[in-house]
């Protein structure tokens, strides 16, 4: 037998964390598909970015944060998460703003490394341009 062919799948996020279930499910469904050993990496834009923002506090709308989620990801060896810059900025945040999620690097003597990538506009198109599956959430 053949091995299977591996498919690479992109998961864009586009709304804020909260105020509606897209973005948590959206995690979900990562962590799932990871956990299958799916090529999984994700993507960050328009308020999806909101997302990776660090210190959020949800503690007024009385709705679990679940932010800390995204720590778990390179342990699911998810570890490509790119942010579009122009997001960002036109939100009026930059990296300094973004939580730290970091991965060990089994090839590299399990050194920490860096998830979030920032990434423009152009080298995001060609990244989903790679993929042979998107899903948006």
């Amino acid at each position: 037998m053949s091995d299977p062919v591996v498919k690479k799948f992109m998961y864009i996020n586009r709304r804020a964390p909260y105020g509606t279930i897209y973005a948590v499910e959206g995690l979900e469904v990562v962590l799932i598909g990871a956990a299958f050993e799916q090529d999984v990496c994700m993507a960050f834009v328009d308020d999806g970015v909101y997302q990776l923002k660090k210190n959020q506090d949800t503690s007024e709308l009385e709705i679990k944060n679940f932010s800390p989620a995204y720590r778990a990801l390179g342990d699911y060896d998810v570890n490509r998460l790119y942010v579009e810059r122009e997001s960002l900025e036109a939100r009026g945040l930059g990296a300094e703003d973004l939580m730290e999620l970091t991965y060990e690097d089994e090839d590299d003597d399990w050194a920490e490394k860096p998830s979030v990538k920032i990434v423009d506009r152009e080298e995001l198109a060609n990244l989903i341009a790679e993929q042979d599956v998107i899903l948006n959430f």
